[in-house]
């Protein structure tokens, strides 16, 4: 018997490849004869995607596909996560930044996907929450973690990840921005000026392979990084360290990691959750260990 699959796709992503990818995909998967059934639900708009995983009848699939960007995903793991959604989950990479899938060496070509989905192997991997959203990667704020939603869709689609860069300049002068917040973790309380904080579920953010050194997606523990107000002259070493990992015993940063971490502050601070726009602090944010079950390559059928 072949796979029954509900196929929840953004098809605007991957500079609007994924109309093909998502057709190649099939293709494969009809032609081993591996593929009973495909429902394809088409995005157009925020929270499509969530709605879509949401009113999944399990008993009906063998697996949610989501194909899109980290925006994309983030819904699809929200819908299945506020719905009780427990089938496995193959995500497909066509999107701008795709940190969680980078990390994770999930295929980028159709045939290797589509191989991947007729021989599957399974991570059980956490799940982020933060006050009422979900996230497979990432949860921020400050400065440069709004570059995702900000910058503008069309030019992401046209230039790719250059977009967040050209809206990361931006910010730039506001380097000596800072917020002052109060951070409470592992019965420790941290009250701090800070630039930025990321929690992220994974090694990667922003296309930034070891900036959460020690983070793995089935500990049971989120990684925080929070880096405090400094000197401008400090920024330039720092992100050098940043880039090659070496940054958690630096003065200016502070990282830890826990399943339980509270962000307080008396200012308005919007989180960008998985490259969109969330709610604001204070936040409560947990890990659930082994949340979903995520589809990954064989290692005994090499893609």
């Amino acid at each position: 018997m072949g796979l029954r699959l509900r196929i929840i796709i953004n098809p605007s992503s991957g500079r609007e490849t994924a109309l093909q990818d998502l057709d190649s995909v099939l293709m494969h998967l009809s032609g081993s004869g591996n593929l009973t059934r495909s429902d394809i639900c088409y995005t157009s708009g925020r929270y499509d995607a969530m709605n879509f995983a949401i009113n999944t009848r399990a008993e009906e699939y063998d697996a949610i596909v989501a194909m899109g960007g980290d925006g994309t995903v983030n819904e699809v793991v929200t819908g299945m996560m506020r719905g009780g959604v427990k089938l496995p989950l193959a995500i497909f990479t066509s999107g701008t930044v795709n940190d969680f899938a980078t990390i994770n060496n999930l295929p980028q070509s159709a045939s290797d996907f589509a191989r991947m989905l007729a021989n599957p192997s399974y991570v059980t991997v956490d799940c982020g929450r933060a006050n009422n959203d979900y996230f497979l990667n990432v949860v921020a704020a400050g400065l440069l973690t709004d570059v995702a939603y900000k910058a503008n869709s069309d030019v992401k689609t046209l230039i790719g990840p250059a977009a967040y860069w050209i809206s990361a300049l931006r910010d730039l002068p506001s380097i000596n921005r800072t917020f002052k917040v109060k951070i409470t973790a592992n019965g420790m309380v941290y009250n701090e000026d800070i630039i930025m904080f990321l929690i992220s579920n994974t090694k990667s953010v922003g296309g930034f392979r070891s900036l959460m050194t020690n983070a793995d997606i089935t500990d049971g523990v989120l990684d925080m990084l929070a880096i405090k107000k400094m000197d401008p002259i400090e920024i330039v070493p720092l992100l050098g360290s940043l880039m090659v990992g070496d940054h958690i015993n630096n003065d200016n940063v502070i990282y830890l990691q826990s399943d339980d971490i509270s962000i307080e502050s008396d200012e308005h601070v919007v989180l960008d959750i998985d490259g969109e726009e969330g709610s604001s602090l204070p936040a409560h944010i947990s890990c659930i260990k082994h949340a979903i079950k995520l589809i990954v390559p064989n290692k005994e059928e090499p893609l």
